[in-house]
Order: C-alpha cells, then structure tokens, then sequence
C-alpha cells in the first residue's frame, strides 16, 4: 500500500540527481490531482483527450445562465474525477458562481465570476470522507 505520494510541481532535477524529493499524504495528493483537473482543458493533454474539465469552454460565455454554467461545470468535473482518480469514490461535485467586484489600485474596477468548486467523495483506501474546495475567477469584465 503507497502511503506516500509526490508533492506537485514535481522536482525533477532531484530525481535526476537521485535526491530524496518532496512527498505528501493521500489527501494531499488528490487535492493536487483535482486541481490539476480543474485547470487543464479538454484535450491539452495528448496522452489523453478527456483529461480536464469544461470551466474553460465556458470561460467567457456571458449569454449562459448561471444554473446551466453550474451544472455543465459540475457534470464535467464529475465526470473526469471519476474516470481519472481511483482513489475515490461515491463522488460529488457542488458549484456555485457568484460576480464579485474586485478593486485595484490604479481605479479601474473588474467584475469577475468567482467559481467556488467543492469536491466530497471517500477513499477507498480508508473509507474516510474526503472533501476539497477550489476558487476560480472567470469572465473578466471592465467598467
């Protein structure tokens, strides 16, 4: 049983050198692995055209309504979290878009749509619940 995995972004030049690398617990490791998913785009990796999610085919699509960017967002992460990460099961996925207004310094005000992503499955290594929450701005917007 693998009790320890690599920790993201890997060190390649201690592997090369054969020097102990960075390592993390499972949690962890399926955290990155979701959040890799979460900002990888279909068909950006050419090993496998289904790695990703749809967040960015919809990045700027303004015309959609906010429960139809939700449940095409929500469908796809479940989809590929449970075709890519076998180490969980019973997997939901919950979105929640919100325009939030942000402001800078140089007085230009953005409104950006603020994806709130939560993640809850259980391992099955351990059957203990897991969950994990990730936030992306998109849709950039200036006034």
């Amino acid at each position: 049983m693998i009790t320890s995995y690599y920790k993201i972004p890997l060190d390649t030049s201690g592997i090369i050198k054969n020097e102990e690398v960075d390592k993390i617990e499972l949690k962890q490791s399926i955290v990155n692995f979701i959040h890799l998913v979460t900002t990888s785009y279909y068909g950006e990796c050419s090993f496998d055209e289904s790695f990703g999610c749809s967040i960015w085919n919809i990045d700027f699509d303004n015309l959609a309504s906010t429960n139809k960017l939700k449940n095409v967002i929500a469908d796809s992460l479940v989809e590929s979290i449970t075709s890519h990460e076998k180490r969980l099961k019973n997997i939901k996925v919950e979105v929640d878009i919100q325009q939030e207004e942000l402001n800078r310094h140089d007085s230009v005000n953005r409104i950006k749509k603020r994806v709130d992503i939560v993640v809850n499955g259980i391992l099955k290594q351990t059957n203990e619940p897991f969950s994990c929450l990730e936030k992306f701005y998109i849709a950039p917007l200036s006034f």
